[in-house]
């Protein structure tokens, strides 16, 4: 291997070094009471790579072999993916220009935030002028997060375009990404339990599911349950309840009529699962 070749993955191992530096910061600011891993996952897969990270410099400093330096590379992204919950399936960084201690790279990313996926690219210039606190300015951002089932997060994206804040997004997307699996879950544990009473025109992973009760045919309760997301990242579960009343039902159901203002207040004092069951509970015994 000649000196160039050392020193490129060098500047990667660096790069690298100074992503989980950022990764971490962004974990310990992040106070989210529902994450993937707990506390004490992270916490012991941090301990190990600290214990490891300085015996694998001096591997990958005294190795010749490709394959060991490429395997260093990937523990790398192996614990930025266990610290983050992130999946990446594509990864490019490619120079554009260096000039005395400030270098621009343009980043290509791909990947999955458990079910939701997203793709990107990005220049980043990086100033080493201080290599105490070196600075770094990204550029030239653009996100795709592509199907209209996360359509909510659109505008959030174009503010992130627009500031660069990737730490943001990457955090507004976990949260986002854990909303939609409990939406996903809770929609699926109820179509489980009252296959005959539940429907899921757009499948689990649709933003709404319909009542239907057999002893008052024509009537349908339809729960739509939305992911807000605001221009500042902050993000709001937004459910409500709406009603298809035949003249017949109206007549002699009192419940259908007062089920939308209901099911608002049950869920400020029940929660959403709970209120979601005493609904359809009540529905199904068609009072």
């Amino acid at each position: 291997m000649n000196n160039n070749d050392a020193q490129a993955y060098k500047d990667e191992i660096q790069s690298l070094e100074e992503e989980i530096k950022m990764l971490t910061e962004e974990y310990e600011c992040c106070q989210h009471a529902s994450m993937a891993y707990s506390d004490g996952d992270i916490i012991k897969v941090m301990k190990s790579f600290k214990r490891t990270s300085q015996e694998e410099l001096r591997q990958y400093q005294s190795s010749p072999d490709l394959k060991t330096q490429n395997g260093l590379l990937e523990a790398d992204l192996s614990f930025i993916m266990k610290l983050t919950g992130i999946c990446f399936t594509h990864y490019t960084r490619k120079p554009v220009e260096k000039n005395g201690t400030k270098a621009t790279h343009k980043y290509q990313l791909s990947g999955n935030c458990q079910s939701v996926p997203f793709q990107m690219e990005f220049q980043l210039l990086e100033d080493n002028e201080n290599k105490k606190n070196i600075s770094a300015t990204v550029t030239d951002l653009n996100i795709v997060i592509k199907s209209e089932e996360y359509s909510n997060l659109s505008k959030f994206v174009s503010r992130i375009e627009e500031s660069g804040n990737l730490l943001l997004f990457f955090k507004t997307l976990w949260s986002f990404s854990e909303w939609y699996e409990h939406r996903t879950h809770t929609f699926t544990h109820f179509k489980s339990k009252y296959p005959e009473v539940v429907v899921l025109p757009e499948g689990s992973s649709g933003n709404y599911m319909l009542l239907r009760n057999k002893q008052l045919p024509g009537l349908e309760l339809m729960i739509v349950w939305k992911i807000r997301v605001d221009e500042e990242g902050n993000l709001t579960p937004a459910l409500d309840l709406l009603h298809k009343i035949p003249v017949s039902v109206e007549k002699v159901n009192r419940f259908a009529l007062d089920a939308p203002s209901s099911f608002r207040s049950l869920l400020h004092v029940l929660g959403i699962k709970d209120a979601i069951e005493t609904l359809i509970t009540a529905f199904c015994n068609g009072k």
